[in-house]
């Protein structure tokens, strides 16, 4: 959640426009910005959805910005679609890379409402209509130049941004890349263990051996020459009691 003191700009886009009576003045449309600054003006309404008649309020002119609804106090300018599309503005414009390539756009951003200066614009990579799309935070200070319709930043990939808001589907990739980098470090740990075991196993069998050798060869099981006893003795009996002797 944004803090009180901070807006969205899609917020403020959104949002239906009332004065202090109650008045409906429209929905919001179009952000009046000075790009070079990073600073937000103002924004525009569409009193209907119907003709090219625009009203233009100033920032300072919002007093509250709550529940789809933006109350302002003072009056609006009035103006045309056709003029408002002279004014320069860096939203929806794309984002470059290294070797300008595209990487997202630019479809939203943090505003500081004392002051209108923006904290950071959000990046979208994906159409930012389409729901759970993710956002990367890009800091103003990041972006390297500015021209209609595109930006360009020292940068490689989305990834090198902080991630705003994940989706479902970057939620699944960031968890499978941290699986695959966790997986070669456990199996790592696991040879280790494997062969400190093996280690450990043939120093006690070399202790074992040794001990073997020390000991003397055991005698004889006394129960075999018990054996052996008896049978000579029956032997010598029964050559005693021979009749042919």
């Amino acid at each position: 959640m944004v803090p009180s003191r901070q807006i969205l700009i899609s917020d403020l886009l959104r949002a239906r426009i009332r004065d202090g009576l109650g008045q409906d003045l429209g929905v919001g449309h179009q952000i009046w910005m000075h790009p070079p600054c990073h600073r937000l003006l103002g924004w525009s309404s569409r009193p209907s959805a119907f003709g090219p008649h625009r009203m233009i309020w100033r920032l300072d002119q919002l007093l509250q910005l709550e529940e789809g609804e933006a109350l302002v106090e003072g009056d609006p300018c009035d103006t045309e679609q056709s003029t408002l599309d002279l004014l320069p503005t860096l939203l929806d414009a794309s984002l470059l890379g290294h070797g300008d390539s595209i990487l997202g756009r630019l479809v939203d951003g943090v505003v500081d409402r004392a002051s209108g200066r923006i904290q950071h614009y959000l990046v979208a990579r994906s159409d930012p209509r389409l729901p759970g799309s993710s956002r990367w935070r890009l800091e103003p200070d990041r972006l390297i130049d500015q021209q209609p319709g595109q930006v360009h930043a020292s940068l490689d990939q989305l990834d090198d941004l902080p991630l705003d808001r994940a989706s479902i589907r970057q939620q699944v990739l960031r968890r499978s890349r941290q699986i695959r980098e966790q997986v070669p470090d456990s199996m790592d740990g696991f040879e280790d263990r494997l062969r400190s075991w093996g280690q450990r196993l043939w120093d006690g069998g070399e202790d074992l051996i040794e001990r073997w050798r020390e000991d003397d060869e055991p005698p004889e099981p006394e129960r075999r020459q018990s054996r052996m006893r008896d049978r000579s003795r029956e032997w010598d009996d029964e050559s005693d009691g021979d009749p042919w002797i």
